[in-house]
């Protein structure tokens, strides 16, 4: 075990800081870390804040956070930002809406960009999860970027989705058709001292009643995130989630749904980077020029590029 590894699990946090962008970065150290670290994750309740752009996601896992503390427990959060899609940095604003916590030593907070990815979340999630997890925090939040309808990748990450909705927005119930609202485990209508927020409860009463039921209906809790209301009620929910799924047999069909996820994703972005560093850039131009010439369809280009991989793999 080297001596990063060794603080790490003796709970130094710059430890955790500095093996968290090795596994960020994917730097074949971080990958190291990862293997000595993931036998010891598999304990924190995980668990996803999405929503729309402006639906406080931000300041209400900051409240939930604080009334965690409050608890006693020790908290870790993950705040997904978006990227640039020219240099790929991103503001990191989730950050700065949650210094109130930055001083907290039962809090940290650790900040990602999605570098490109799609679903509301970034390219190592899953193995930042696993290592906030291995470091001992009993609660780690996932808040991802403003989703929409389909951006439902969290739920293949946390074991709880907390979707927070918020009314006023002139398209409230647009936003949760099929897709995003039969992820939730929780609903939440955040801002709810706005006008509109008890006709948005029985928006989302009404809508889940023409979702599938698996033997549990989400409940829906009202929230003011700024003031605290009702965020102790929504902290009973999540745990009461858990136990759950704890009681159900639910949690291991859970974790299953959750490795094969993650499997399948790093399966498919390893046989992307091996086709990027195997291919000759004129062999690639050439099938995507004839493509665009339309001499060639897409499906065809890509199993050529596949082709190509395994003829290279064989010998």
């Amino acid at each position: 075990m080297t001596d990063i590894v060794e603080r790490f699990f003796a709970g130094d946090r710059r430890a955790l800081s500095r093996i968290l962008t090795r596994v960020e970065n994917g730097t074949p150290a971080g990958r190291d870390h990862l293997r000595q670290l993931f036998p010891r994750s598999g304990r924190a309740h995980t668990i996803g804040m999405t929503g729309s752009a402006g639906s406080g996601k931000s300041t209400l896992t900051g409240a939930l956070a604080g009334e965690l503390r409050k608890r006693g427990h020790r908290v870790g959060i993950i705040a997904v930002d978006p990227s640039s899609p020219f240099t790929q940095g991103a503001i990191l604003g989730d950050r700065i809406r949650m210094q109130d916590l930055v001083l907290d030593e039962g809090v940290f907070v650790r900040s990602m960009a999605t570098r490109g990815a799609i679903g509301g979340l970034a390219p190592a999630i899953d193995d930042v999860v696993a290592v906030m997890d291995a470091f001992g925090f009993p609660y780690v939040f996932i808040e991802t970027v403003g989703a929409g309808q389909d951006e439902v990748e969290i739920a293949g990450t946390a074991l709880t989705t907390v979707l927070v909705n918020n009314p006023g927005t002139g398209d409230d119930i647009q936003a949760l058709k099929a897709g995003i609202i039969e992820i939730a485990d929780v609903l939440v209508v955040n801002k709810a001292d706005r006008p509109g927020a008890d006709i948005l409860v029985s928006q989302l009463k009404a809508l889940l009643a023409l979702v599938p039921s698996e033997g549990r209906d989400p409940p829906i809790l009202s929230t003011v995130a700024t003031t605290g209301e009702g965020v102790p009620a929504l902290v009973d929910a999540i745990d009461e989630h858990r136990e759950y799924l704890d009681s159900s047999g639910g949690l291991r069909e859970q974790r299953l749904q959750d490795a094969r996820h993650q499997v399948l994703s790093i399966a498919q972005r390893i046989l992307l980077a091996q086709i990027r560093r195997d291919t000759p850039e004129e062999t690639l131009a050439g099938l995507v020029g004839q493509v665009a010439d339309r001499a060639l369809d897409p499906h065809t280009a890509a199993e050529r590029l596949l082709d190509r991989e395994r003829a290279t793999e064989a010998v």
